[in-house]
C-alpha cells in the first residue's frame, strides 16, 4: 500500500528529574564490551553533538548490529540521553524501533543514511516514542543528492485503542478530539500531513518534490483475538505473530503490559546472523519471555524505583510506575528465564546520566542473570553478526 493513507492492517508525570546527582563526576563509557557473541561499543559516550563536530561515529564493522540511537525513558529532555529510538542494521538496510525526540538527528549522527531506512516499528503511541516519527519522514522526504533513491518507508504501529481509561477524578476530564480520541498510527500520519499541508504543498510546487504520501506507507498492526483490550487484560498469554518479513529480516510482535496504554508491543527481529528483542515499555511480563526465547540479545526498558523513593516521590505515583514499567532489579531474572545471552538496558528512568551510575544500573540488573549486562548509551552499537572488513 505504498503511498496510501488508508487504514492498512497487518495481521509520569515528571518528578524531580533534575534532582541532586548521586555522582560527583561521570566517567563516560568508551571502548568495547565483549558480551558473549555480542559486542558493544559506545561512541561519543552519548554526549550531545557539537555543532562544530557533526561527524558520525566509527562503526564497529558488523554486518548485522543494533544501534541505540537514543536511550532516555520519558518525554522530558535529560542530560546525556536522547529520546528512545533504536536501529537494527542488516547490511545496507536499517529498521527503526520507535522515534523519540531527536531520533532524526541521532540517525544522522550514527552515520546511517536515511536512504537505508526500510521500516519503522512503533511499540506504542506515547509521546516519548513518537515525538520524531513524522519528522523522520517530513525532514528527509527530498533526496539530498541526485544519486539518492526515492524509496518508501513502511511504518508499522498500534491501531486505535478503542476507548480511554478512567481518570479516577471526581470532576470531568477534558477529551481532546472527541470525534476520534484514540487515534492509531494511520490516523497519526493523516493528522500530521494535514497540520503541515502548507509546507508540503509549497515545497512540492517550488522544488518539484514528489508527493510526501509516496515517501511512506503507514500500517495499523492488527492484534490477534486473545481477549485483550483497552479495559484489560492488556497482555494476556499469547504467542507472537509476524508483522513483517523481507529478504533479510522477519519481525514478530507480542502484546506487553504498559497499562493503561493499549495496545503496546514488543518486537523481535530474526536475521541470518542473530535475533534481538525490544521490550518496548512494559511491566514485568511473561509475554516477553515467550517472544525472547532463543534470542541472542534482549533490549529491555528499566526503571530504578529506589531512586524515586529516595527523592520522596509519593507512593501512589511510584505504584503507577511499578505497574507500567519493569524494575531494574526484576529484569535480570526475566532475561535468565528467557534464555538470552546478553541483556541491554534501555529506556532508562531516570534518564539523566548523573542520577544513577552505570555501575548501579548493572549491579541491580545482574541479579539472577548469568549473562552479560550492558547499560545502554546513546549511539552504542551491539554486534549480532560477524565483523566485515572496512570499506576502502
Amino acid at each position: 500500500m505504498a503511498g496510501s493513507l488508508g487504514p492498512a492492517r497487518i495481521g509520569p508525570e515528571r518528578w524531580n528529574m533534575g534532582a541532586k546527582s548521586r555522582m560527583s563526576r561521570r566517567a563516560m563509557l568508551r571502548g568495547s564490551i565483549t558480551a558473549g557473541t555480542a559486542t558493544a561499543m559506545s561512541v561519543a559516550a552519548g554526549a550531545p553533538a557539537s555543532a562544530a563536530d557533526p561527524s558520525p561515529p566509527h562503526p564497529i564493522g558488523a554486518h548485522t548490529r543494533v544501534v541505540l540511537l537514543g536511550t532516555a525513558g520519558g518525554p522530558f529532555p535529560a542530560r546525556g540521553r536522547s529520546g528512545i529510538a533504536s536501529a537494527v542494521v542488516v547490511g545496507d538496510r536499517t529498521y527503526l524501533v520507535d522515534a523519540g525526540h531527536a531520533a532524526t538527528h541521532q540517525l544522522f549522527r550514527s552515520g546511517l543514511p536515511y536512504d537505508s531506512v526500510r521500516g519503522v516499528f512503533v511499540t506504542h503511541l506515547h509521546s516519548d516514542h513518537i515525538a520524531d516519527l513524522y519528522n523522520l519522514i517530513w525532514l528527509n522526504w527530498a533526496p539530498r543528492q541526485p544519486e539518492d533513491t526515492a524509496h518508501t518507508v513502511e511504518v508499522f504501529g498500534p491501531g486505535r485503542a478503542g476507548g480511554l481509561p478512567d481518570s479516577g477524578s471526581e470532576s470531568p476530564t477534558p477529551t481532546v478530539a472527541p470525534e476520534n480520541p484514540t487515534p492509531g498510527t494511520v490516523d497519526y500520519f493523516t493528522g500530521a500531513i494535514a497540520a503541515t499541508a502548507y509546507d508540503v504543498n509549497e515545497r512540492m510546487r517550488d522544488t518539484e518534490r514528489r508527493d510526501i504520501r509516496q515517501a511512506f506507507s503507514a500500517h495499523d498492526i492488527t492484534v490477534p483475538e486473545v481477549g485483550a483490550g483497552h479495559a484489560g487484560p492488556f497482555a494476556p498469554p499469547m504467542e507472537p505473530w509476524m508483522v513483517h518479513s523481507d529478504e533479510v529480516v522477519t519481525v514478530s510482535a507480542i502484546l506487553v503490559d504498559h497499562r493503561p496504554v493499549y495496545p503496546a508491543f514488543a518486537f523481535r527481529f530474526d536475521t541470518a546472523e542473530g535475533s534481538v528483542v525490544f521490550s518496548g515499555d512494559t511491566a514485568r511480563c511473561d509475554n516477553i519471555v515467550r517472544l525472547a526465547r532463543g534470542a541472542d540479545v534482549l533490549v529491555h526498558e528499566v526503571i530504578d524505583l529506589d531512586y524515586y523513593a529516595d527523592q520522596n516521590m509519593p507512593p501512589k505515583k511510584r505504584e503507577h510506575l511499578r505497574k507500567s514499567h519493569t524494575g531494574v532489579d526484576e529484569v535480570g531474572e526475566l532475561a535468565a528465564t528467557s534464555g538470552v545471552r546478553t541483556l541491554v538496558l534501555d529506556h532508562l528512568v531516570p534518564a539523566d546520566v548523573t542520577a544513577v551510575s552505570d555501575w548501579e544500573w548493572k549491579r541491580k540488573a545482574q541479579r539472577g542473570f548469568g549473562g552479560e549486562v550492558i547499560v545502554g548509551r546513546d549511539l552504542m552499537e551491539i554486534a549480532l553478526g560477524a565483523r566485515v572488513p572496512p570499506h576502502r
